[in-house]
């Protein structure tokens, strides 16, 4: 790269996190730190590291005065925004050990990890939160505090009081606190699709490894700007979206929310984002929703854009030979595939992609319109990164290579183990699913099957839990099905089932926006939600998935199928703040309808 980065604070200088945070004002104060958006002027404005150090130091003085003691946990529930970084930094400066909750959890859950991590004091971003909350917290527990960000006209009751009157109008300077590595500085919980979270413990040493081993794969320069739009609970967005562009010196801004993103990505032109495969799923079946209705020259056009960029790509990773048509490049970056490029503010060199599996088909184009995607895997266990991809050794279909300092190994039934310094400290309070998840030897099993390519490249071949053996032995890993699957945009969300049975049949929540044109397609009422039942219409659904499965083996065909409006949300408790299905909870919840697939 043209530019290189000169000031990435090493780990050993870090030391922890909030040393990282300390280092990181020493050296660039009066650089930018991070940008908003005013609601109320409508504009973005910026502040710098020695503007974010006052701030940190206003609310630990008014964290002090709850009289807290090192180690005890506080939690925050709140939206991407500049004072999660001050609320965060302020607490670990303390010593106390920060909770983070998803935004859109159930206020049930929410009251399960207050009370399981015995959390004291709480922040939260409005008083609606607090208000669907509070009928659920019990003398069981703890919590001495509730801190509210956004200002209300409600009326707060102890022990909730808005941080406006809670925050003192004088302070001094932040703390000098010194946290040892390897203290517990979170805990995170697990998003719980098969029962309760678990609270995985993280130490200060485990996040950072993981930020500087992933800064040896790619640079980030002092010059680039992260877009922020993950949840920071989410653990990925919390390392690589927070503490990597900190110790890399770059800028972060907060987006308003996913709706605005697209605008947000215009607006703030963003080098760098980390993102979730279902946004690049969601661009893609627009982007080919739009292209259908185009004409046949635009749309061979887009075609030969994207197989053509594919091609070169693939020579540049030195798996391919140049063509001559590669000339044609420049002309068709222009015409298409810059035109693409723009609708993410047009300077994006780098996106990362983890949570989930990326679509490989989703890959190739992106990567075809001459993007750096770059597919990542982890978990929250190994805080969370184990593998990246890198821009000179990117293999779409693979979850890269284990980062520096983790090492991987095949075990029993192909699962995938890792070892590395990002491995948690293991799970609260509880013992028992900590020692079956890192053996003696300090492998972490992950669940995961998967194989490694001779160059060190892993492939995630299945989730052991989630594999469906066929009442004919054949083993069917159910993800890949289901991801090819909502590819289609008539489908919002899938999960096929099989287990001891001889076929394959499929839950499909059918896009609400879509219903009413397929319903008038084949002859139905769309407003009868008896027509979702209709013989033809399943037929046809079923010819439809056998286009877009006919890349999978013959065991892999869906035979039957129950279609639905309803969406498995977290509110509806089918679905975790992670956007995972809960696979136990919505068989349960259609179980009639599975019976009557099976039944004949």
């Amino acid at each position: 790269m043209a530019e290189v980065s000169t000031d990435t604070i090493p780990l050993e200088q870090a030391g922890t996190l909030y040393g990282l945070f300390q280092e990181r004002l020493k050296r660039s104060p009066h650089h930018t730190a991070y940008r908003s958006y005013d609601s109320v002027d409508k504009t973005w404005y910026d502040i710098t590291w020695e503007e974010v150090s006052t701030q940190v130091a206003r609310w630990q003085e008014a964290i002090e005065k709850e009289g807290l003691e090192p180690g005890d946990r506080v939690a925050i529930n709140l939206k991407n925004c500049k004072e999660w970084v001050f609320f965060d930094q302020a607490a670990m400066g303390l010593g106390l050990v920060v909770v983070p909750l998803y935004p859109d959890d159930r206020p049930d859950s929410v009251a399960y990890i207050l009370q399981d991590a015995d959390v004291k004091l709480l922040f939260l971003q409005n008083a609606g939160q607090w208000k669907r909350l509070e009928p659920s917290i019990t003398e069981e527990h703890a919590l001495k505090r509730v801190i509210i960000n956004n200002s209300d006209d409600e009326a707060l009751t102890s022990p909730a009081v808005y941080s406006q009157d809670w925050l003192p109008e004088n302070w001094g300077v932040i703390k000098d606190w010194d946290n040892e590595p390897h203290q517990l500085a979170s805990i995170i919980y697990t998003s719980g699709t098969t029962g309760r979270p678990k609270g995985v413990m993280l130490s200060h040493h485990n996040m950072l490894s993981v930020a500087s081993g992933a800064l040896q794969f790619f640079d980030v320069l002092p010059s680039d700007i992260f877009l922020s739009f993950l949840p920071l609970s989410h653990t990925l967005e919390r390392t690589a979206g927070y503490y990597l562009p900190m110790m890399a010196g770059a800028k972060v801004a907060y987006a308003r929310g996913i709706p605005q993103l697209a605008d947000d990505m215009l607006n703030v032109k963003p080098t760098i984002m980390i993102a979730v495969p279902r946004i690049f799923e969601r661009i893609y079946t627009r982007l080919q929703s739009q292209i259908a209705d185009k004409s046949v020259i635009a749309k061979g056009l887009f075609k030969a854009t994207s197989s053509l960029g594919w091609a070169r790509f693939q020579h540049q990773q030195h798996r391919g030979w140049w063509r001559p048509s590669f000339l044609l490049w420049p002309l068709l970056n222009k015409l298409v595939a810059s035109k693409v490029k723009e609708r993410f503010g047009g300077n994006m060199r780098l996106i990362v992609s983890g949570g989930a599996a990326l679509p490989e088909q989703v890959a190739k184009l992106f990567i075809g319109l001459d993007m750096c995607l770059l597919q990542g895997y982890g978990l929250t266990e190994t805080s969370p990164v184990i593998s990246v991809n890198s821009p000179d050794s990117n293999i779409p279909s693979s979850v890269g290579r284990p980062i520096p300092g983790v090492a991987v190994m095949i075990g029993e039934n192909d699962e995938l183990l890792s070892r590395g310094p990002g491995n948690m400290l293991g799970y609260w309070n509880n013992h028992k699913a900590t020692a079956q998840t890192i053996n003696a030897q300090g492998w972490l099993h992950t669940g995961d099957q998967a194989r490694i390519d001779e160059a060190g490249h892993i492939h995630i071949t299945g989730r052991i839990k989630d594999i469906l053996v066929l009442s004919n032995g054949e083993k069917v890993p159910p993800g890949d099905i289901e991801s090819a699957i909502i590819m289609d945009a008539i489908f919002e969300q899938a999960l096929v089932l099989g287990e001891g049975e001889s076929f394959l049949s499929a839950l499909l929540v059918v896009n609400s926006d879509l219903w009413f044109a397929l319903a008038k397609e084949h002859g139905l009422d769309g407003f009868d939600h008896d027509s979702l039942h209709d013989k033809a219409l399943h037929n046809a659904v079923i010819q439809r998935l056998r286009k877009l499965l006919h890349d999978f083996p013959s065991y892999a065909r869906i035979r039957r199928v129950t279609l639905t409006l309803d969406a498995w949300t977290v509110e509806n408790d089918l679905m975790t703040p992670t956007m995972k299905i809960k696979r136990p909870k919505v068989i349960a919840h259609h179980q009639k309808d599975i019976d009557a697939m099976y039944a004949s």
